[in-house]
């Protein structure tokens, strides 16, 4: 009696990560494809957005740019909430486990840092500007996620879940964008405003928990990766938890109460209103 017996082909299908022809790869291509998110917003903006084509040169780049950012925030949110609450072995293991997801994340999101980072030095060098705390944030943030690459054999949990600090990404995006819309008086921007002040401070809350995982598994921390490396991570959380993040959460709230765009000082509806009155009053003096 003769039995067909399905072949059976195994793929590999998993990449080599400890190949830096691998992960070179990986970051370029994630530098590419924000890049292209970029280029992308910028056409589709122009093709849907009235408010978009009515932006000064300047406004429709950083308009790009925070696109972009919330694209990345999207992905570091699905990401980090992986890492913090589904992966059994991640949570298991927080200092030396790793899967191949989270190689992939971490490499991407190295290439999206060196795409922020580059796209921040153009936007100031070509406008003359500098928000100086987003610029040290950045930069942290892209050596921090290539010094997970670097040190290879470190586990990825801590990296992931401070990935999970760019929740706020989006929501700051859409505020920015309705502001420049004319929208901050509707309900849906009070409504985005609220829950993004609320998640500052559940990146607090986040903030907290890294530190007690590093200090839990301390002995194990100090084996996995250099002295330097250390410093440089808790110099970088150190200074979102006591500096950058209660700025924010400053700013978010009072901006929640009293709508203003900070990053190109358009004038609220109020100091438009006392402006036009004060015209009115010159006027009058003027005539005879």
């Amino acid at each position: 009696m003769l039995t067909d017996q399905p072949s059976k082909v195994t793929l590999q299908s998993e990449m080599d990560y400890s190949s830096w022809e691998t992960c070179l790869k990986l970051i370029a291509a994630g530098f590419f494809v924000y890049l292209g998110i970029f280029v992308f917003c910028h056409f589709i903006s122009i093709l849907l957005c009235v408010t978009y084509r009515g932006l000064s040169t300047k406004e429709k780049v950083f308009w790009d740019i925070a696109a972009t950012r919330a694209v990345f925030g999207v992905q570091c949110t699905v990401a980090g909430l992986r890492a913090l609450l589904v992966d059994p072995v991640l949570t298991a293991d927080k200092i030396s486990s790793q899967q191949d997801w989270s190689w992939f994340t971490i490499l991407t999101a190295t290439g999206f840092f060196l795409y922020d980072n580059v796209a921040l030095l153009t936007f100031n060098l070509i406008f003359w500007r500098c928000d100086v705390y987003l610029a040290v944030h950045h930069i942290f943030a892209l050596v921090g996620v290539f010094g997970a690459v670097i040190y290879s054999t470190a586990g990825h949990y801590l990296v992931l879940v401070t990935l999970l600090l760019e929740m706020s990404t989006p929501f700051t995006c859409i505020s920015w964008m309705m502001l420049r819309a004319g929208w901050s008086d509707t309900v849906f921007w009070k409504i985005n405003q609220w829950i993004m002040v609320h998640i500052f401070h559940c990146r607090m809350v986040l903030l907290y928990h890294i530190w007690w995982v590093c200090l839990w598994y301390w002995d194990s921390l100090i084996r996995s990766v250099s002295y330097v490396y250390l410093a440089f991570f808790f110099s970088g959380i150190l200074l979102v938890m006591v500096i950058l993040n209660p700025y924010w959460i400053h700013k978010k709230t009072y901006q929640l109460l009293n709508p203003v765009d900070w990053y190109f000082k358009a004038p609220s509806a109020k100091s438009a209103l006392s402006e036009d009155k004060n015209i009115v009053m010159d006027n009058k003096k003027k005539k005879p």
